[in-house]
């Protein structure tokens, strides 16, 4: 598997608004985030030889909640590649679920947020340092458990290039069906849906931060 991605040096977050409430007015839209950059994983100790994986790898997402496991499309093999190696360079270990929004996603992937001194204001600025061309395809939509990119919004971002290292998992399908064919969706979960909903479910406070952390352990491949 080809683990090289050239992309443009931008930062990118999603930031939404519950679409429970949402109206012809207040309809879910990116945030404008902040400019942030910090150093992309590790690569002196992989965690697994992304060399090893199959076309469409199944993952483990360990969360101090659960296990959700999910698997990676091949057609979007740019995002795939790009998880596969922050996975392997244990990036997202430790990384918390910093907007969770009930009746809607659940959303990681900032590094900044491993860092217990951290402003929480800038919680979704994070990232690699790069972004990824969007690979948005008609196939793939918002259903339940979907794994998708977060990105800056069309404003500032024309292309929709997505983020290095920021996702979001689908919980309410219904609420998420306006994202289609604006960001890139590039797996499923397969099992740990509940963990999925669970997550979803617990008390946020500020910037739909939980209110007790809610975090990955460690991404790792499944051999099937």
């Amino acid at each position: 598997m080809n683990t090289k991605i050239t992309v443009t040096l931008l930062l990118l977050s999603l930031a939404f608004f519950s679409c429970k409430n949402a109206t012809k007015n207040n309809q879910q839209q990116p945030e404008e985030p902040k400019t942030s950059v910090t150093e992309p994983g590790n690569t002196a100790n992989l965690a697994f030889d992304p060399a090893t994986l199959p076309e469409e790898p199944v993952f483990d997402i360990n969360t101090t909640e659960g296990t959700i496991r999910i698997k990676l499309y091949k057609d979007t093999p740019l995002h795939r590649d790009n998880f596969v190696k922050l996975a392997s360079e244990r990036f997202y270990d430790n990384i918390l679920f910093h907007r969770v929004i009930n009746h809607f996603m659940i959303q990681v992937g900032d590094p900044l947020t491993k860092d217990a001194n951290a402003n929480v204001n800038k919680y979704g600025t994070g990232g690699p340092g790069y972004t990824i061309p969007a690979e948005i395809l008609p196939q793939f939509k918002h259903k339940k458990g979907a794994l998708a990119a977060a990105r800056k919004p069309d404003t500032s971002n024309p292309n929709r290039e997505s983020s290095g290292s920021q996702f979001y998992i689908v919980e309410d399908p219904d609420a998420c069906a306006q994202l289609d064919g604006s960001y890139t969706v590039f797996g499923e979960t397969l099992s740990g849906l509940d963990i999925v909903d669970k997550i979803a479910a617990t008390p946020t406070g500020k910037r739909d931060l939980p209110v007790n952390p809610v975090k990955i352990i460690n991404i790792l491949p499944v051999n099937e």
